[in-house]
């Protein structure tokens, strides 16, 4: 993982990826919680299932995997830093202590590298952690969610599409100038520019029925407290990058979340992201894909 471009970024855990802190991290999630429902429902996570959540962060995905499987099913979930598998692991005990739930499973663990027997899950949720893998690492990662999901299971990836982000009012080619810039070298802007070809990268990797699906995501004025305060603090932080890196005095109005010229406290602000999901289901044996 490209860690010394990533932790430019900002919000680092331990693992020196940028953006993953619980701070960022849940901040997002409940901006964006109607929204990532409509997403995690794509993956047709069925009751009894045995699902593997790839890459949970703090687990805000958790309850619903679980919810979704049922007292029936069984959940599991790996996050590469340490710190966030122990805050998935303490959410869901909270959540299970409230819910008839199954058996739920949280670790520490490398998705280049899962520490699961192959075929062990009926289904496979991946959201938010593509953007961290360079090229070559995807292909490995999603090789890995194949080998570990049993044939006619799903693989479901879900990312955000930075090519989608856009704040007004302002310039409406802000971001997407400062993200092609960035992009000029490899790294996590490239990587966040990525999203949309995720279906293609799924069908390389050997899965078959490849299907995807990106939805805008919009919150226009009044802003709710959730999306001002995730998207004050990102949008804060790729200022003071877009600042260093010279590309102008238009994102200055951005580096003060509270500020009385930030465009998202304007009457008329408007921010929005893309989200992607693509789906692909592990051949059965015998079948057509990939070795």
């Amino acid at each position: 993982m490209v860690t010394g471009d990533h932790a430019s970024w900002g919000y680092t855990t331990s693992t020196g990826l940028g953006f993953t802190h619980e701070e960022i991290v849940d901040a997002h999630f409940e901006a964006c919680a109607p929204q990532y429902r409509t997403a995690f429902e794509l993956a047709g996570i069925q009751p009894g299932w045995h699902v593997l959540d790839a890459g949970c962060g703090t687990g805000a995905f958790l309850p619903w995997l679980a919810e979704a499987v049922g007292p029936s099913g069984r959940t599991a979930a790996i996050d590469l830093a340490e710190e966030n598998a122990s805050l998935a692991a303490a959410r869901m005990d909270a959540w299970r202590a409230r819910h008839d739930t199954g058996e739920v499973e949280v670790r520490q663990g490398d998705i280049l590298r899962l520490p699961y027997a192959d075929a062990t899950f009926d289904a496979v949720w991946c959201a938010n952690t593509t953007q961290y893998l360079n090229d070559e690492e995807l292909a490995r990662a999603l090789r890995e969610l194949r080998r570990v999901v049993r044939p006619g299971g799903v693989v479901a990836v879900k990312d955000l599409d930075a090519s989608l982000i856009t704040v007004r009012p302002g310039d409406p080619f802000r971001f997407m100038d400062h993200f092609r810039r960035a992009a000029e070298t490899p790294g996590y802007a490239r990587q966040l520019l990525r999203t949309r070809d995720l279906w293609r990268w799924l069908a390389g990797a050997g899965l078959v029925s490849v299907r995807q699906q990106t939805m805008l995501i919009e919150h226009h004025a009044p802003l709710r407290p959730a999306v001002l305060r995730f998207y004050g603090l990102a949008c804060a932080r790729l200022a003071e990058q877009a600042v260093r890196m010279g590309c102008g005095e238009a994102w200055r109005t951005l580096l003060d979340p509270d500020g009385e010229t930030n465009p998202l406290r304007d009457p008329y602000g408007y921010v929005s992201e893309g989200n992607t999901v693509a789906l692909g289901t592990v051949p059965e044996r015998g079948g057509s894909g990939h070795s």
